[in-house]
């Protein structure tokens, strides 16, 4: 109940409900055809038949935010998922067992944070003849768990000084059993702060590589519609209808993901609710 008192929880939470709210009723006010190439007359501004306009090849502005904005928040939940399960399952390893797997997980993890991981998106990215939405994802995922794992290891470091591990232990409960029943329930909102923080970076992640040209271009989704908004110079043009939705709605998205993974670390940590 604390958490759903904070008011940076509630408004995040209403932020992103919102916009998939706004992509699911908005659906049956928009005709799928009218998303397809030379479905409409090119370069229409906003009216009462196209409410955010039309690009340059004729689909509905607003018909492809509708069908693009589940498909770019499905990129972020699965790339922050696989990173979060990857980092917690190495994390609490680290941390738990210490030793020679501690050593060679933290060693694995601060090399992947000095890796260009935009850089190696971008190679696996264009080696790749078809890009699909959960295969964008799998490679957004695939250098996104260092952070979580760094994060996860010490808050496991810390938890495991407490006095109830060692109580555990005397009860004859088995290292298996100390982190499922013990360790991880404790963790679950630094976890939950950390899925946050990793989905909103899988959908940066995305969108960087969609601007580029190597993403999905088959389906729709936000940064699709900026690429090719981009590339077709629509801010020279004045045709402010094509690229600001998209670019708002981002805007959104990060807001109120941020706000969410405010809320979860206060929630986690109530030291930086005394300090604010």
């Amino acid at each position: 109940m604390t958490l759903l008192r904070d008011w940076k929880f509630t408004l995040g939470a209403a932020i992103v409900l919102g916009l998939l709210l706004f992509s699911l009723l908005g659906r049956p006010f928009v005709d799928p055809a009218s998303i397809r190439v030379g479905a409409n007359t090119f370069n229409l501004p906003p009216s009462a038949a196209f409410w955010l306009g039309t690009d340059n090849v004729g689909r509905d502005i607003f018909g492809l935010m509708v069908h693009g904005i589940p498909p770019t928040l499905l990129v972020g939940v699965i790339a922050g998922g696989l990173s979060t399960i990857v980092g917690t399952s190495l994390g609490v390893t680290a941390g738990y067992f210490g030793g020679r797997a501690d050593a060679i997980i933290r060693s694995a993890a601060d090399v992947a944070l000095t890796v260009p991981t935009l850089a190696i998106l971008i190679t696996i990215a264009a080696y790749l003849r078809s890009v699909t939405i959960p295969m964008t994802a799998v490679i957004v995922a695939v250098l996104a768990w260092a952070g979580p794992t760094r994060t996860i290891r010490a808050q496991t470091l810390s938890m495991r000084e407490r006095q109830f591990i060692p109580l555990s232990k005397m009860s004859a409960a088995n290292d298996f059993e100390v982190i499922f029943i013990e360790i991880l329930p404790n963790l679950l909102p630094y976890i939950a702060a950390g899925f946050v923080g990793a989905l909103s970076g899988g959908i940066l992640a995305s969108v960087g590589i969609q601007l580029l040209g190597l993403g999905p271009l088959l389906i729709p989704n936000l940064g699709m519609i900026l690429q090719f908004a981009m590339n077709s110079g629509a801010i020279y043009q004045g045709m402010w209808w094509w690229w600001g939705p998209p670019a708002l709605t981002l805007i959104l998205l990060f807001v109120g993901l941020f706000l969410i993974s405010m809320a979860f670390d206060q929630f986690a940590n109530p030291r930086l609710k005394m300090t604010r």
